[in-house]
C-alpha cells in the first residue's frame, strides 16, 4: 500500500460517534442551512448497536477514518444505507474505494441489485459509477422533500 492510500475495514462499535460526526460534516459540505442540517441529525446518527448488527465499513488513510458506508436490507433487496466521505478526502479516490468494496460485499451476500436513496448532490457520483435513476422516495428526515431512488445491478438475472 502506498502512503496516503485508503484501506477499507469493518467499523467498530466504538466508532459510532466519530462516524456520526463524519456523516454530518459530509452532508453539510453541500451547503445546506442550519435548520436543514438539524432536521437531518437523527437520520445521520450511527449507533454502536447499528454497527454491531449491520454491514458497516470505513475507509482509513494513515490511521484516520475518512469515509464509511453501510448496507441494510430493504424488503428483498439491499440498500446502500450510508455513504459518506469526509470533505477533505473528497476527490482522492476514497469514495470509489468505498463503492467498490460495497459492491463486492453486496455481491458476496447474493443480492442482485443495490438500491440507493441518494442525496441530490450525490446522484451524479452514483450515475457515473453505473447506477440508474428509477424514481423518487420521500425523505425520512425532512417532510415534503423527495430523494432520487437509484439502482445498481450487481449481477445479471438468471433465467
Amino acid at each position: 500500500m502506498q502512503r496516503g492510500e485508503s484501506v477499507v475495514r469493518r467499523a467498530r462499535p466504538d466508532e459510532a460517534s466519530p462516524l456520526t460526526e463524519l456523516a454530518f460534516r459530509s452532508k453539510a459540505h453541500w451547503g445546506y442551512d442550519r435548520e436543514f442540517m438539524q432536521a437531518c441529525r437523527a437520520a445521520l446518527r450511527v449507533t454502536a448497536k447499528f454497527i454491531a448488527r449491520a454491514d458497516v465499513c470505513v475507509a482509513e488513510v494513515e490511521g484516520r477514518v475518512v469515509g464509511f458506508y453501510s448496507l441494510a436490507p430493504w424488503n428483498s433487496d439491499l440498500e446502500l444505507y450510508h455513504f459518506f466521505v469526509d470533505p477533505p478526502a473528497m476527490g482522492n479516490g476514497v469514495g470509489r474505494r468505498l463503492w467498490d468494496d460495497a459492491v463486492k460485499r453486496a455481491t458476496e451476500l447474493g443480492y442482485r441489485k443495490l438500491l440507493i436513496q441518494s442525496d441530490p448532490y450525490a446522484e451524479g457520483f452514483y450515475l457515473k459509477l453505473g447506477a440508474e435513476r428509477i424514481g423518487e422516495v420521500p425523505s425520512a428526515a425532512v417532510p415534503g422533500r423527495v430523494l432520487p431512488l437509484l439502482v445498481f445491478p450487481l449481477r445479471e438475472d438468471e433465467d
